[in-house]
């Protein structure tokens, strides 16, 4: 564990950092490089297994990233994020192997307390300023199979795993009736030889243009009242509709079911939206709460990738180092 205390003359002291970052995925530790950079010395606390993951985030349970620029013959998500690490690291952020597991967010500083501690009133340390990249999962259905066939077979994120090798011209299958299926499903069609979309329901929950757009492809097949059973391999899928349970041979499976954002930590402080990510100022990380920045997949719903995960992390870095000069400055002129 690394040290919550220090004694200076026989007086404990706690810890105090300016910028303290929660979560290690590109988010956090672009926003690590950029403030260490600046001589901010952030401490970027990486989670053990927190949310699910380890350290690094869910592209640690990917396989090839191809899609991030930089990297013209692919790299493992986990080289990726041990990269990333590495370069936070160079530049003097202190990275932490704990999970925050309580937030204060009240006054300022900011006070915060590692697992284990929570429940030690004054086993606080504080911080200036706080950037939240604590991420989102991808729901799951926890089908017999889907442990075995994950990031082989079965993902969440048709943008980042469609054009792989394994699926190009290969019949593939999406789970889900909203926008977010009706997007991914058109997005294989560049790929897949054929896209059926999985519906439990008899009707579509995705908006009309969505709908009408999945209906007119001629590479789609809607599935109505239908629900994946188990993932098998070999290229086949059990499938289960009303009337019958069959085989459905696809060589890939994308569920497209929605995202958890992991805000439980800031529940009730930070202001969240009705699925729980954290509304931040359009075009900006700045939360509610001045101090506070939110960045990568726990505020952005949308695009969910790698690549505009790192970009908010930098502009959270760059909003935080201009809010504390700005204080310094008043500060001195006081």
């Amino acid at each position: 564990m690394a040290p919550i205390s220090t004694k200076e003359n026989g007086i404990t002291k706690r810890m105090h950092s300016k910028v303290v970052i929660i979560g290690s995925g590109p988010a956090g530790h672009t926003a690590a490089i950029y403030l260490s950079r600046a001589n901010l010395n952030p401490v970027l606390f990486e989670g053990f297994m927190a949310n699910g993951f380890a350290a690094g985030g869910q592209l640690t349970t990917t396989t090839d990233v191809e899609n991030f620029p930089g990297f013209p013959g692919g790299i493992l998500g986990l080289e990726m994020m041990d990269k990333f690490r590495a370069q936070s690291v160079r530049f003097g952020t202190t990275v932490i192997t704990e999970t925050i597991s309580k937030l204060d967010l009240s006054s300022r500083p900011f006070k915060y307390w590692r697992e284990g501690t929570e429940d030690d009133a004054d086993a606080f340390e504080s911080a200036d300023a706080v950037i939240l990249a604590t991420g989102a999962s991808a729901k799951r259905l926890n089908l017999p199979g889907e442990d075995t066939y994950w990031n082989s077979g079965i993902s969440a994120c048709a943008v980042c795993d469609g054009a792989v090798p394994i699926f190009r011209n290969k019949p593939l299958a999406v789970v889900g009736g909203g926008d977010s299926a009706a997007e991914e499903s058109t997005f294989l069609t560049k790929y897949g030889s054929h896209v059926y979309v999985l519906v439990r329901r008899d009707e579509l929950r995705a908006s009309a243009i969505m709908a009408k757009r999945l209906l007119s492809n001629p590479k789609i097949t809607v599935l109505w009242n239908t629900a994946p059973v188990e993932a098998q391999g070999d290229g086949k899928l059990l499938q289960k509709s009303a009337r019958e349970e069959r085989d459905l041979p696809v060589n890939g499976l994308f569920y497209a079911i929605g995202h958890t954002p992991a805000t439980e930590l800031v529940k009730d402080q930070v202001t969240t939206d009705e699925e729980g990510y954290i509304i931040t100022v359009p075009g900006t990380t700045l939360t509610n709460i001045k101090g506070v920045f939110a960045a990568g997949d726990v505020q952005d719903k949308k695009y969910r990738q790698a690549i505009t995960s790192a970009g908010t992390g930098c502009m959270a870095a760059l909003e935080a180092e201009r809010l504390l000069a700005e204080e310094e400055e008043l500060a001195g002129k006081a």
